[in-house]
């Protein structure tokens, strides 16, 4: 044979091989990018904290090819048993209902005189991303095969996707219908379940209705479009689709959007309607909305360390509010990723130095503020040993060399301003409530009240201004609403410790300022300054609305005073009339005037008023 022949020969051999590998492969597949939720790809199954089948084992050439799945790590991982040497084993993983897949993860042979192997594990779903998987094992032993695609169907709690419409709690069409070649199709949400369906009308047989998904706020929907696509029958006008869940709390996914679409049978175009996501209660669609923007394995909101404590405060609120536990993983999640060490540029600005501490006396007092919540809510002593560490931190800055008190802003000492005492009178207090028979705390919370009164920092209108200049006088820098309500709130809670009315009638002095003048309030609506005109509010200033509400409502709910409590339902009410849109986002002005900023973190202080509001 000559050389060239040899080489045609070998090179059709080849060629055959590969064919019969396409036609023996799963396609197509394509580079997987890792995930990490919970915890990050390859995770080892020996750490799984349970191991259940949800499809049903494969048997390949007298080898098992199994799935399994750890439903509270959301992971999976493969394993095939009965096999000899060099039988191996993957996961595919797809992000779109099986269309096409990451493929060969974790690939695994059998070594040696074994009998079995498995892959390691990967996560189900990519929160941080948006995405919902499906997965599935795979197995070559003598030939190639898969077990059944896992998790197309969504469940929160009791509804499921799939279920039927005529069991729903109740019937709202919170978007307008849309039309098409005369068909009226529209979009229905059982609110109190957060689960939705689609109709369409006046149509004909083979026109179409069903339901898109999305994770990301509609920006895309590959895992959940097409949901349950049904046609008009014979004879009919009308069809509906089944309904479908918005929240995955088994994925850690919450905040779905959907939206309800329709083609004619005669035409290819189809129309849909606006986007939408359900709201079971005020509170709870703000906190699902906030959840969105919660990176899951980091266990922060990117990008702003102290708006972060704030955050997980106001979720927590809304927990202990509503006696929900929807959010109680990621209290503790939050905990457990950020108690260590960051260098600067990673958490904050700042090094963060364990404990949520850094340089910035305040960023450390609010994750203090936030541990105490945690503690209220769940009752596990960590979280009160964190806001201890915390506090005597802050305390190691009290001065009584510079204005006769009071606690420095961050470790240079360049400053003693409104926000660090108030967090520090607050923090003293609490303790104090928590701690069985503390005295230390105690005092240092009737020290810190007799100094705030005296330093100068409530002017004469019954305001807080910012700070004290270097020759300790109020520096008349502005009003913001969370000093007024970090001091309304410290003085509601001495009352509560002591019973000593003074402190109450300070508190109810500086609750009924912010309500009645202009630097606070306008046309009834708690407004900040960089609230008004063109003006824009930066990052830190989105979040003290918030503040202010979590602190009133403390004082409404200690007095009972119904001009308190119409405050709070009047700021709740405009918030959800003027300042959302159907996905439940909630801006900066909460009076809904423009130019009208939306982020997490605006999402987190609105979470704080109709948190107290639903709470009234």
């Amino acid at each position: 044979m000559s050389a060239r022949l040899h080489r045609v020969l070998r090179g059709l051999l080849t060629l055959a091989i590969a064919l019969a590998g396409l036609v023996l492969l799963p396609t197509p597949s394509r580079a997987a990018t890792p995930v990490c939720a919970l915890a990050c790809d390859t995770l080892d199954p020996s750490k799984a904290q349970r191991d259940t089948f949800p499809v049903p084992q494969v048997n390949l050439n007298g080898r098992i090819l199994k799935l399994h799945v750890s439903d509270p790590d959301s992971m999976a991982w493969a394993g095939i048993d009965n096999g000899v040497n060099g039988d191996s084993v993957w996961l595919d993983r797809s992000w779109d209902r099986g269309k096409t897949w990451d493929g060969l993860l974790g690939k695994a042979s059998i070594p040696g005189t074994w009998t079995g192997t498995r892959t390691l594990m990967y996560n189900l779903t990519d929160p941080v991303g948006h995405r919902r998987g499906w997965i599935r094992a795979c197995g070559d032993a003598a030939g190639v095969t898969c077990t059944d695609w896992a998790y197309p169907t969504v469940c929160d709690g009791t509804s499921c996707d799939g279920a039927d419409p005529a069991t729903a709690a109740g019937d709202d069409r919170p978007v307008p219908n849309t039309s098409l070649f005369g068909r009226t199709i529209s979009l229905h949400v059982d609110q109190k379940n957060a689960m939705a369906w689609g109709v369409i009308e006046s149509g004909g047989a083979g026109d179409e209705i069903w339901l898109d998904r999305s994770w990301d706020n509609g920006a895309t929907w590959p895992e959940g479009s097409s949901l349950g696509r049904t046609s008009v029958a014979p004879g009919k006008t009308t069809t509906r689709t089944a309904m479908f869940a918005t929240r995955d709390p088994r994925g850690l996914m919450f905040g779905g959007a959907v939206r309800a679409c329709g083609r004619e049978a005669a035409h290819q175009e189809g129309a849909c309607t606006a986007w939408v996501r359900p709201a079971p209660s005020r509170a709870r669609a703000a906190a699902d909305a906030l959840m969105a923007s919660y990176q899951t394995y980091e266990g922060w909101w990117r990008s702003s360390w102290w708006n972060s404590a704030v955050a997980v405060t106001s979720l927590i609120d809304f927990a202990q509010r509503t006696g929900r536990h929807d959010y109680d993983w990621a209290i503790a999640r939050t905990f457990e990723q950020n108690r260590g060490t960051f260098p600067a540029g990673v958490r904050s600005s700042d090094a963060v130095e364990g404990h949520f501490i850094s340089r910035a006396i305040d960023d450390a007092a609010w994750w203090g503020v936030a541990w105490l919540a945690a503690y209220d809510h769940t009752h596990e002593r960590r979280y009160l040993d964190e806001a201890v560490t915390i506090a005597g931190y802050v305390h190691q800055y009290w001065d009584t060399g510079s204005c006769g008190g009071g606690v420095w802003w961050d470790r240079e000492r360049t400053y003693k301003n409104a926000v660090t005492n108030g967090l520090y009178l607050w923090l003293t207090t609490a303790l104090h409530q928590r701690i069985s028979g503390d005295t230390v705390w105690g005092d240092r919370a009737a020290t810190a009240a007799t100094w705030y009164q005296r330093s100068g920092l409530i002017n004469g209108a019954g305001l807080v201004n910012d700070g004290l200049t270097g020759d300790c006088r109020n520096n008349g820098q502005t009003v913001w609403s969370y000093n007024q309500g970090l001091a309304i709130g410290a003085f509601t809670q001495l009352w509560r410790s002591t019973g000593n009315g003074q402190y109450l009638d300070t508190a109810r002095r500086l609750a009924d300022a912010a309500i009645t003048s202009t630097a606070l309030t306008r046309d009834g609506v708690l407004t900040e300054s960089c609230d008004t005109g063109t003006n824009t509010c930066d990052d830190n200033q989105k979040q003290f609305k918030g503040i202010f509400m979590r602190h009133f409502a403390d004082l409404a709910d200690a007095t009972g005073s119904a001009t308190y409590r119409a405050y709070i339902t009047r700021q709740a009410d405009s918030i959800w009339a003027t300042d959302r849109d159907p996905l439940n986002r909630l801006g900066q002005r909460w009076a809904g005037t423009t130019p009208n900023q939306a982020d997490w973190r605006t999402q987190a202080g609105a979470l704080g008023a109709l948190t107290a509001a639903d709470g009234l």
